[in-house]
C-alpha cells in the first residue's frame, strides 16, 4: 500500500518537484545567456555614432532654412521690383515725346535717372535687345518682320525693355524679330 498509485497527489508533487530541481535549466534560457551585454565602449561609440548623425542634420537643416530665407528674399525683393517698372515705363514715354517746356523735362530726366540708380543699387540690369539675336531666355518676341538686310533672328526693335535681377529675368523684353 505504499506504492504512488496509492498515496495521495499531494505527496507526489513534492517528489516532482525535488526531481525537477535537479533537472538542467531549458533550453529557452540559455540564448540569453550566451549574448552577453555590450561593452561600455561599443555603446558609447554607438552614441557618439548617434551624436554626429544628429549633428550632421542640424547642419543641414540650418543650411538648407538659411537657402530658403534667401530665396523667398530674393523672390520678395524681384516682385516689389517688379511692380515699379510701369513707373519706369512711363518716365520713358514722358522722355521719348518732344516738349517746348525744358524745365519739366529735366525733372523727368533727373526722376528717371533716379529711379535708374535705385534699381541699379537693387542689382537689376536692364537686357540689351536692338541689334542682339533673339534668346526665348531673355526676349519675348511679339511681333515678326522679313528684312533682307538683317540676320536671321534679329532684333529690329524693341516695344518694352526688359529686366533682370542677377540672373533672373524679372521681365522679359518685348521685341521685333526679322527674318
Amino acid at each position: 500500500m505504499n506504492s504512488k498509485k496509492d498515496r495521495p497527489e499531494e505527496a507526489a508533487l513534492p517528489e516532482e518537484e525535488a526531481g525537477k530541481a535537479t533537472q538542467e535549466p531549458e533550453p529557452e534560457q540559455e540564448p540569453a545567456q550566451e549574448n552577453p551585454p555590450e561593452p561600455a565602449e561599443d555603446k558609447a561609440a554607438a552614441e557618439h555614432e548617434r551624436y554626429l548623425r544628429l549633428a550632421a542634420e542640424y547642419d543641414n537643416y540650418r543650411k538648407r532654412s538659411a537657402r530658403e530665407r534667401e530665396s523667398i528674399y530674393s523672390d520678395v525683393r524681384a516682385d516689389t521690383v517688379t511692380k515699379f517698372l510701369p513707373v519706369y515705363d512711363n518716365l520713358a514715354r514722358a522722355l521719348s515725346q518732344p516738349t517746348a517746356d525744358e524745365a519739366y523735362r529735366k525733372g523727368v530726366e533727373l526722376i528717371m535717372a533716379q529711379l535708374k540708380d535705385i534699381l541699379s543699387r537693387l542689382g537689376v540690369t536692364e537686357i540689351d535687345a536692338v541689334g542682339q539675336k533673339f534668346d526665348p531666355a531673355l526676349h519675348n518676341a511679339v511681333m515678326h518682320d522679313t528684312d533682307e538686310e538683317k540676320g536671321e533672328g534679329e532684333i529690329v526693335q524693341e516695344l518694352q525693355k526688359g529686366f533682370k535681377m542677377g540672373d533672373k529675368v524679372i521681365r522679359f523684353a518685348m521685341v521685333k524679330v526679322v527674318n
